[in-house]
């Protein structure tokens, strides 16, 4: 992906763009009216020949606008700065678009995404992200579609991004997926959006994805749930409505999103639903004899409850077996979900996500366990799926506590996590592939002696190992805009975090933790922490698009007995 400098204003006043595209080039122009007194236009030429162009005459959002060009060569696309706004200008080569990606033409400072050298993380190529969406391998690839508005750093009518990768790791961007339904596309107001969902492959080449439509004070239901199909991985047809409604008689709010649908251990297509009563999160069943999944999904029942935090909505769950086939019997199952809204009494930590390891026989689910998924609770709306290597998630590398009108958020995804039992408990480990990003050491005998460490761009890994578990140490790093370390003790494991001005601060702590290997990320806007591998897990995001500069060790001596730190990058 790369992008081009927009040229400066001509003498007849238009703004310029220019690059040297191929012919049977797709231009995504997202355009839209700067008054509303004349409408918003784009042209192309090329080579100095007219090669089309594109309206608009709304003034309250951009549009999107579909451009191909029949030659290739120099291309300059104009327009009238007085009269028309250009938010995103990228190009593609259809047939290759899975392989090459789009090329980013322009994009306003407003939507940019920040200059993150170095970083290792799954980052947007513009505009807002949060929650992952329609995880999963298809076509022999990993697809990651997300929470999307492409026009803002902040969040707004939510469309789908659209990624694809090879290894989890090396993300190339594709086109916009999913933008919201007319009525929700035509003003920059917040009124919902293509929010949350899944996807599945087709027998026949393809996907069908699932999502909600959540329109703002629509009656009866402001939420309800899509289907729509993509043969080419690309582009997606019109969407039908499947669940008009919430369940009749159940008490439930309005919340009622973010289908997941998944093969049950009988065969049939499996749809989990979030939403919440009066006493707490409630996680909805439905299922479908239809082999295509377009239809006749009929409601089964309430499969779990959560309702030690209040009046909680529980949202984005997933049900990926983990131990086993999905229909042998024994096999155990992960149910994971978030909490929005709740807080946790000990810690004060917000909006906590939720592992639940049971067993599921298609129409119920049997607990067996349950544990948090992350300490740290920037690991938020985790979606998961099995590949052919197993279970494999990935979450939001943020929290709503922290969204705001004033911050500004490096938004990213986690570090993709496989899941596994061990010794009783949900492990979650990050990939093995994140080995490939280590560049070069650095200094770690300067480390263990209780120096500072310098950290260039603070994208490292760093692996200490004590001499026995449970042994304390307090590792400090500087961060411009924060206080933050990971410290052990007799207490457990933790991410303390503090930012100067704040009242209180949450305590990001796995209590009684004793792992005996501390694995930790540090890149751009996050740490993320794993102990023993991923038995304790913890993320956090970190606040300003600066990287922590170095770090200190503080150990009682032999404490720790090693130590391995390596500079990163894709």
């Amino acid at each position: 992906m790369t992008s081009q400098a927009m040229s400066p204003s001509d003498e007849r006043g238009l703004e310029t763009i220019t690059a040297v595209l191929p012919a049977g080039s797709t231009i995504h122009a997202w355009i839209k009216a700067s008054h509303g007194g004349a409408p918003g236009r784009l042209t192309a030429h090329v080579d100095g020949d007219p090669a089309g162009a594109v309206e608009t005459s709304n003034p309250d959002e951009f549009e999107l606008r579909l451009l191909t060009l029949e030659s290739g060569g120099e291309t300059a696309f104009s327009y009238d700065p007085v009269t028309t706004n250009v938010s995103v200008l990228y190009a593609f080569r259809q047939p290759r678009v899975l392989e090459d990606g789009i090329r980013l033409l322009h994009v306003r400072p407003s939507n940019a995404a920040p200059n993150v050298t170095g970083g290792y993380h799954f980052r947007p190529p513009f505009g807002w992200m949060n929650d992952p969406n329609g995880f999963g391998r298809f076509g022999g690839r990993a697809h990651l579609f997300y929470q999307h508005y492409p026009h803002s750093l902040r969040w707004n009518n939510m469309h789908w991004g659209h990624a694809v990768s090879d290894d989890y790791l090396h993300w190339t961007h594709l086109p916009i997926f999913l933008p919201p339904s007319d009525a929700l596309a035509a003003r920059a107001d917040g009124r919902g959006g293509a929010f949350s969902g899944s996807a599945i492959a087709l027998d026949d080449a393809g996907i069908r994805i699932f999502f909600t439509e959540h329109m703002k004070d629509r009656e009866p239901e402001e939420q309800v749930q899509f289907t729509a199909t993509s043969r080419d991985l690309v582009h997606v047809e019109p969407a039908s409505l499947i669940l008009p409604a919430r369940p009749a008689g159940l008490g439930l709010t309005t919340d009622f999103r973010d289908p997941y649908v998944f093969i049950g251990p009988d065969g049939k297509w499996k749809m989990l639903l979030g939403t919440r009563d009066r006493e707490g999160g409630v996680i909805l069943l439905y299922e479908t004899e239809d082999p295509t999944a377009a239809t006749g999904w009929t409601f089964l029942g309430r499969l779990h409850r959560e309702n030690r935090f209040g009046m909680t909505a529980a949202e984005c769950p997933c049900l990926v077996p983990l131990d086993g086939p999905a229909n042998d019997p024994l096999t155990r199952w992960a149910l994971i979900f978030g909490l929005l809204t709740s807080r946790d009494p000990v810690t004060g930590r917000r909006n906590i996500t939720l592992a639940t390891i049971g067993r599921f026989d298609g129409h119920s689910f049997s607990v067996e366990f349950e544990q948090e998924l992350d300490f740290g609770t920037d690991a938020y709306a985790f979606q998961a799926f099995v590949d052919e290597a197993g279970p494999v998630g990935i979450a939001w590398l943020a929290n709503w506590t922290d969204v705001s009108k004033e911050v500004d958020m490096p938004t990213a995804m986690t570090l993709p996590r496989r899941l596994a039992l061990r010794g009783g408990a949900l492990i979650t480990p990050p990939i093995a592939g994140v080995e490939s990003l280590r560049q070069r050491p650095l200094d770690a005998q300067g480390l263990l002696d209780g120096h500072p460490v310098d950290l260039a761009n603070g994208a490292v890994e760093i692996l200490l190992t004590l001499k026995e578990a449970g042994n304390a140490f307090h590792l400090a790093f500087e961060h411009p805009d924060a206080t933050v370390a990971v410290q052990l003790n007799d207490d457990g494991l933790s991410i303390l975090f503090s930012v100067a001005g704040a009242k209180t601060s949450p305590r990001y702590i796995a209590a009684g933790a004793r792992p005996s290997t501390i694995r930790i990320f540090l890149d751009t806007g996050s740490i993320e922490v794993f102990g023993d591998g991923g038995r304790w897990t913890g993320t956090k995001r970190l606040p300003g698009f600066k990287g922590i500069n170095s770090m200190r060790l503080a150990a009682p001596e032999r404490h720790v007995l090693t130590a391995e730190i390596w500079q990163l990058g894709l």
